[in-house]
């Protein structure tokens, strides 16, 4: 499978976004469910093609 460009712009935002969530996460500035409501909002901002197989799911 051939990654464009732009798909690999999106996964990369998306990932980044992500990170800057979760690390929020760990400091107890948001919370759960606001992670899993910021996690939604980004996939369906950027639409990442491997983000979504992660989504929701620990890397640890």
């Amino acid at each position: 499978m051939e990654v464009s460009k732009e798909q690999f712009r999106a996964e990369r935002l998306y990932l980044m976004s992500l990170s800057v969530a979760k690390s929020m996460l760990k400091k107890g500035v948001i919370s759960e469910d606001e992670y899993s409501e910021i996690d939604t909002i980004l996939l369906k901002k950027y639409r990442p093609t491997l983000g979504t197989l992660l989504a929701g799911k620990p890397l640890i």
